[in-house]
């Protein structure tokens, strides 16, 4: 077994999960002492597998905490009131005689008074109440935004997992060249669709109006092997090379050049 069909024997999965025997770990770790291109497929599926939790996770709100403590402090109040009024009662049953059986002298305007408290109090009630609605709706629409975010880096997860999870993907390590000796970056080389896809997140973030570019040695000639951009790093495909002894990465103008600017190449790795 090679190094390619180790790699995509399933091994990594189970080892970074924790499944591995002790005997396949103890291999596995041997190997990657030894082997760069072991340890860096390690390190991105361990990565992958890191957003795919991360994406499925879902965080309470932040006022959670203060509603339900309001909440609780709002019942007590409520309990604490409901015992004066029933000590009243029992205390005072005169008062209670004297609300249920009034007398004939009583004054209507008291009525008229109580009404427009009432009343107001509704007022202020009803506008509690929209604005309890209004702020319902905005944490819903809320908690959507947040749902299709995490949808999108869930699927972004997935994508990029069964990438690396494809027997037939050959992973090629690209380390920085003496100008750039700590960039590196990594080509998923399908050897047989010969579909090429590129990680280059450990690259640092191109200036404005610069791009990088992809580029398979073939036959000791540069071919451009596509444009890289965040929305495609390590899930879609940048170009289709059928043969490669190389690749390099160079940093040219936003759209790519015919030819490699080589003072500008980052990183270079072989086949």
């Amino acid at each position: 077994m090679n190094i390619e069909e180790y790699i995509s024997s399933g091994i990594l999965e189970s080892y970074i999960l924790g499944l591995a025997s002790p005997e396949e770990a103890s291999i596995l770790e041997c190997v990657m002492k030894n082997n760069v291109a072991v340890k860096a497929a390690v390190e991105e599926a361990q990565k992958t597998l890191e957003d795919l939790a991360t994406a499925q996770a879902l965080s309470p709100p932040d006022d959670l905490q203060t509603k339900i403590w309001a909440k609780i402090q709002q019942n007590q109040i409520g309990a604490s009131a409901q015992d004066d009024v029933s000590q009243t009662a029992i205390s005072n049953p005169s008062e209670i005689t004297r609300a249920l059986y009034p007398s004939k002298s009583i004054n209507w305007q008291k009525y008229a008074i109580a009404a427009s408290v009432l009343f107001l109090i509704s007022i202020i009630g009803n506008f509690f109440w929209v604005q309890n609605i209004s702020e319902n709706k905005r944490e819903i629409a809320q908690l959507q935004t947040d749902k299709k975010s995490s949808d999108r880096q869930l699927k972004t997860s997935q994508e990029k997992l069964a990438v690396l999870s494809n027997p037939n993907i050959i992973a090629v390590p690209l380390n920085g060249v003496p100008k750039h000796p700590n960039s590196k970056a990594m080509v998923y080389w399908d050897k047989n669709s010969k579909d090429v896809y590129l990680n280059a997140k450990n690259l640092p973030q191109a200036p404005s109006g610069m791009q990088y570019q992809l580029w398979a040695i073939v036959d000791g000639k540069p071919v451009s092997a596509g444009m890289y951009s965040a929305d495609k790093d390590t899930r879609q495909s940048l170009s289709q090379i059928p043969k490669a002894q190389a690749f390099a990465i160079t940093l040219e103008k936003q759209g790519g050049s015919a030819v490699p600017t080589m003072e500008s190449m980052v990183v270079m790795g072989n086949t």
